[in-house]
């Protein structure tokens, strides 16, 4: 594969399968089906490709079919915020593709992904014709608007394996991410530039919540076994979590 191109000029045809995972498209009508998923392009992301740019005016709305991304903004001082995770499944930048507005954060690849893009004139005439779209899109600003208090609940917490709990619980949200199922594909390093904590202590708190029976640290992820409880903010170190 040609990496010089950009991600927009390595952009492609979907395939069956990718179409299969978009999540979208399963609440439309068979005419809104064929004409959306006529427009659909994808692109292969490399580790560090940007998907958003800040102050870019926005072009498509986007998507994860596989991979993880990361969502963020830099301040004055060069330091970086990090919003958001975004797995497979994860569609995200649907207020901006509303309003016409340029990006205000940054998305960009932690590893190599497969992202998915609908144009903003396409978007709009499925917000013209489509129920069902209609309510998939409400659905999605609901939950990111809870999805966002939450982020800025964990960003005043001093724990660090409460913040990494609780940071994990909104990686396994079904409905904005639901190609997660019970199994997170994602890395200790992955995990900590999500979190802003260092590796060696998202190990410290990833043990403590495999002591409680919350999650099973498997080869190349992570298994859920208890989401309430990772939401839950009434886990501390060393302390019970709550029966669910």
């Amino acid at each position: 594969m040609t990496t010089d191109l950009t991600l927009h000029q390595r952009r492609r045809d979907p395939t069956a399968e990718e179409l299969e995972g978009i999540p979208w498209l399963k609440v439309l009508k068979p005419d809104e089906y064929a004409r959306a998923a006529g427009q659909v392009r994808v692109g292969d992301a490399m580790p560090g490709d940007h998907v958003c740019r800040m102050g870019r005016p926005v072009t498509y709305w986007f998507g994860v079919v596989e991979g993880l991304l990361k969502m963020s903004s830099d301040n004055e001082q060069g330091q970086t915020m990090t919003f958001s995770g975004l797995p497979p499944g994860g569609w995200f930048g649907e207020g901006t593709v509303l309003k016409r507005e340029t990006y205000r954060y940054n998305v960009s690849a932690l590893r190599k992904s497969v992202v998915a893009g609908l144009p903003v004139d396409s978007f709009h005439w499925l917000l013209d014709h489509s129920i069902g779209f209609n309510r998939f899109v409400m659905n999605q600003l609901n939950e990111r608007l809870a999805q966002f208090i939450a982020a800025r609940e964990i960003d005043r917490m001093h724990n660090p394996d409460l913040r990494v709990a609780r940071s994990l619980a909104a990686l396994f949200n079904p409905v904005l991410f639901p190609g997660v199922g019970d199994v997170l594909r994602i890395t200790q390093q992955e995990l900590a530039y999500l979190v802003g904590l260092s590796r060696q202590r998202v190990n410290e708190a990833l043990t403590a919540l495999e002591a409680q029976g919350t999650i099973r640290v498997e080869y190349g992820g992570l298994r859920i076994l208890r989401l309430e409880a990772l939401r839950s903010s009434a886990f501390a170190r060393g302390s019970a979590l709550p029966e669910t």
